[in-house]
């Protein structure tokens, strides 16, 4: 576990007023102040107020003339703008704020939420992986998500295509919290825009950038160290050797966090980082039952009553265009990996007519694009 800060300048339950909240979030705006330095400037000078009024002292000192911290009206915009997209805010010290994120040296001093905050005091296991992932370990993703639910945790993810997305969804009755790299308000991918409003409406959505930002790439590894903070673990499902996922799983074992991770096929690349950590001595997951031991059960919260809305049907065009057949094909060769995968299991994770899948097979096994086995089995060539 990584050493906390004993800098906290309030009790964890203590009520902020509306000035120090503001003043909390133009300290945080202001130039050159990241959430390690923000938090040794709180606990030097008691508030955030007293902090701001001592920058431009502290900025002189250190050979920066003219130093100005955030102003006002920019922090007063930025909550307008919070408020319009239904975010409130959560500040490092306050009651709701997560008690294992709160731990870290570099928690954020501020979040932005959309949904459930209770969500945010139960017991976390992020589970994360590749964007581009196979049938089986979306499959993979999903029952363990299910099942680590129903066990009583909540699950934590990145709202990523692939993994992410699959897990957050497996995990939505029971409970699930996205950290966003942007705004809490912009969804990225937008294709998850359908799935981000369940999870604000049932879960919860969370972010320390301001609302309306555009996620960067620099946004990305700032929110991988809020997935593993949050969480008593990062379970990684599928991972190249240079991933996202992997950075998040390094995060974890540097925060003190379990890291546990489950095993691919070697000749697959989804699979070489999972594989690696597993070496590097990452526990070995092979179902939920493995994290639920690794970590310990937890008390099963009581069930809330969900009323699942039924999918709209698909409607098949009787003809695709050569386009839409190529990114077919690609969809195909995507969810296959050296292992073998059921025909019927790969074209229910596809979601698209079976009429529509089956010539699609035949023209890729033509081709020499995947190899059909004994017993309905389907692999990438």
């Amino acid at each position: 576990m990584a050493a906390r800060l004993n800098c906290d300048p309030i009790p964890p339950a203590a009520v902020l007023s509306a000035d120090e909240r503001l003043a909390r979030l133009r300290l945080i705006r202001s130039r050159r102040i990241g959430a390690v330095t923000y938090h040794r400037l709180l606990a030097e000078h008691g508030t955030a107020g007293a902090a701001l009024d001592a920058l431009p002292e502290i900025a002189r000192a250190a050979g920066v003339e003219n130093y100005a911290a955030c102003p006002s009206e920019v922090a007063l915009h930025e909550m307008r703008a919070a408020r319009l997209a239904g975010a409130r805010m959560l500040c490092h010290g306050e009651a709701l704020y997560p008690a294992a994120l709160a731990e870290l040296p570099d928690a954020p001093p501020v979040l932005w939420l959309r949904g459930d905050a209770a969500l945010l005091s139960r017991p976390m296991v992020a589970l994360v992986g590749a964007r581009n992932a196979s049938s089986l370990g979306l499959r993979m993703a999903r029952r363990l998500a299910e099942t680590l639910s129903e066990a009583g945790f909540v699950v934590v993810s990145g709202l990523a295509r692939g993994i992410d997305g699959e897990a957050h969804a497996a995990a939505l009755a029971g409970g699930t919290v996205a950290v966003l790299a942007g705004g809490v308000d912009v969804i990225y991918p937008a294709e998850n825009a359908a799935l981000a409003d369940g999870i604000a409406t049932q879960g919860c959505l969370i972010s320390e950038q301001p609302p309306g930002l555009e996620p960067q790439a620099r946004h990305f590894p700032l929110r991988n160290r809020i997935i593993s903070g949050l969480s008593r673990a990062v379970v990684v499902v599928e991972a190249a050797a240079r991933s996202g996922s992997l950075i998040t799983a390094k995060e974890a074992a540097d925060q003190g966090r379990d890291v546990l991770a489950v095993p691919g096929h070697p000749f697959d690349a989804r699979a070489a980082g999972c594989n690696q950590l597993i070496r590097e001595g990452a526990v070995l997951v092979r179902s939920a039952a493995d994290v639920i031991e690794a970590l310990g059960a937890v008390p099963k919260p009581q069930a809330q009553p969900h009323l699942a809305l039924p999918e709209p049907a698909r409607a098949a065009p009787p003809r695709r265009p050569l386009r839409d057949i190529a990114a077919l094909h690609s969809l195909i060769l995507n969810r296959l990996g050296p292992s073998p995968v059921a025909e019927d299991q790969l074209i229910r994770d596809l979601a698209v007519p079976v009429a529509e899948v089956a010539p699609q097979l035949l023209t890729l096994e033509l081709e020499g694009k995947l190899i059909r086995q004994p017993g309905g089995l389907l692999s990438r060539a």
